[in-house]
């Protein structure tokens, strides 16, 4: 059978994402065939797959590090929230229900029916399947049913890894306290654990380490050093966005809303050396002197118009387009941008309508129909090709849309007003096209940049998999996902110092 383990952590944000795309970039590298694979996921971030589904945008930077197409089956449950107590539920890529958190135990059944379907599919065609998990084992209150860590390592028989995370603080408590609140069959399926985001000399974390292997009865797999470049790849959460960026110059300005969505959209201005990006967060004012405010896909457009409403931020956007800057809109960004949204059958909330910020001549109605896509468009400002995908429910139609964004062949899409000051899109990714991003950002007044998006992530996921070479245990990784690892007795036993850890015979040590 091909080769499987599961990462999971012991708490949220401890680096599993980044971890599994590093394994994957490493194994990938020599020469096996490997896949991703979330069984649920939460985000909004989300990305349109070669089949037409949506799974999160994690897996799909795991797919590019493994060199293949993202797929549904990569992460078959996707939880998009809504409010804070209801989200969206995609089974296999497809909008199965919008449910309250309170009803989504009562899915996970027939759920769990779906993960392992594509889990096998996924795994027929890999040597090696790298699976993570989403949040903590340890949040036993939520034990029964669970699809997403040790209800899918014990439904598919998996060697589990648990990652700690040092830099937050109580490393020890994190690994050794996930043991003590497992029950004995969870607690059976962990062979061993990782130290994450470690930063300064690892000789003073080796009494630590030990400790954790003793107290534990798990066998280390290495102590990761913090990795510098991690902003340079996409993030998963919107916790991580970073509130600036590192380049100079043109200054691009983004509203962190509440329910924001498809964020990665924004990672190549970001990086961008000719720009000086920031996301605002709330509490604080948009600034005078930027010179494009973007306004971001979000889960929930009239929510997040009025979160948008109650920062003041609809005052600093209409003072900033009087100062004559530019505005865009992407997606529920551009939604906002219009006269109205009407969401007549309640998709996104309450049944009704909202007034939106009237600087397009559009009026955007939302329908139950998804649109999932990828696209090849043309810029109709500068005649450059990019590529990108839609992924809506909402309609948009209006004067403004006789000067379209964009065109995908025949089709208008978009929307820009008269001045060309104000647009609005459906399409996400479109920053990630070199020629696109240099012609638009030149429109606004920014100099010159060879700065290649693809190449850089490349590049970032190549040295993130040297890191992981150069401080996991790699051989013991893969023979664990072979199942040929030592026995649990045998682990209980183990008693050697970890990758990255000297033992005391060592020089410095």
């Amino acid at each position: 059978m091909p080769a499987a383990l599961m990462i999971q952590g012991a708490g949220s944000n401890v680096g599993k994402s980044m971890i599994v795309a590093g394994l994957c970039r490493a194994f990938a590298r020599k020469g096996l065939r490997v896949a991703p694979f979330k069984p649920q996921n939460m985000s909004n971030n989300a990305a349109v797959t070669a089949d037409g589904g949506e799974i999160g945008r994690a897996q799909a930077l795991q797919a590019l590090a493994c060199g293949r197409e993202p797929m549904t089956d990569m992460n078959p449950v996707l939880l998009k929230p809504e409010t804070d107590s209801g989200a969206q539920v995609i089974v296999q890529g497809r909008r199965l229900a919008t449910v309250r958190a309170r009803d989504y135990a009562s899915l996970k059944p027939q759920l769990l029916a779906s993960v392992l379907e594509s889990f096998a599919r996924l795994r027929a065609g890999a040597d090696l399947v790298i699976v993570e998990g989403a949040g903590s084992p340890a949040e036993v209150n939520l034990r029964a049913g669970d699809i997403a860590n040790m209800g899918f390592a014990r439904a598919a028989r998996l060697p589990v890894l648990l990652v700690g995370d040092i830099d937050r603080g109580g490393v020890i408590a994190q690994i050794v306290g996930t043991r003590s609140v497992l029950d004995p069959e969870d607690r059976a399926m962990i062979r061993g654990f990782i130290v994450n985001k470690f930063r300064g000399d690892p000789v003073l974390f080796a009494d630590g380490y030990r400790i954790i292997e003793s107290r534990s009865g798990w066998r280390g797999f290495g102590l990761l050093p913090w990795f510098p470049d991690a902003g340079r790849l996409p993030a998963e959460d919107s916790l991580d966005l970073a509130a600036s960026g590192e380049g100079s110059g043109l200054r691009i300005v983004c509203p962190a809303l509440s329910r924001i969505a498809n964020f990665d959209d924004l990672d190549p201005l970001r990086l961008e050396p000719g720009v000086r990006f920031d996301m605002i967060r709330p509490g604080a004012p948009l600034p005078g002197d930027a010179d494009l405010v973007i306004l971001p896909g979000t889960k929930s457009t009239r929510g997040d118009l009025d979160f948008l409403r109650a920062q003041g931020w609809d005052i600093d956007i209409a003072a900033h387009v009087r100062r004559g800057g530019a505005v865009l809109g992407l997606c529920g960004g551009y939604q906002m941008l219009g006269r109205t949204i009407q969401d007549p059958d309640g998709l996104e909330g309450p049944p009704g309508e909202m007034p939106g910020l009237g600087l397009l001549d559009v009026v955007t109605q939302m329908r139950p129909e998804k649109r999932l896509a990828r696209v090849t468009a043309t810029h109709a400002a500068t005649g450059a090709a990019l590529d990108g995908y839609e992924i809506h429910l909402g309609h948009t139609d209006g004067p403004d849309c006789a000067r379209p964004f964009a065109r995908i062949g025949a089709r208008k899409e978009g929307a820009t007003s008269p001045d060309g000051r104000i647009a609005g899109t459906y399409l996400h990714g479109l920053f990630t096209a070199d020629g696109f991003r240099a012609g638009f950002l030149a429109g606004l007044g920014a100099s010159a940049s060879a700065f290649h998006y693809g190449a850089a992530v490349q590049a970032t996921l190549n040295r993130l998999a040297d890191h992981i070479e150069a401080h996991l245990d790699m051989d013991g990784i893969l023979a664990l996902a072979r199942q040929d690892q030592p026995s649990a007795a045998r682990n209980r036993r183990h008693s050697g110092s970890g990758p990255g850890i000297p033992s005391r015979s060592q020089p410095g040590a």
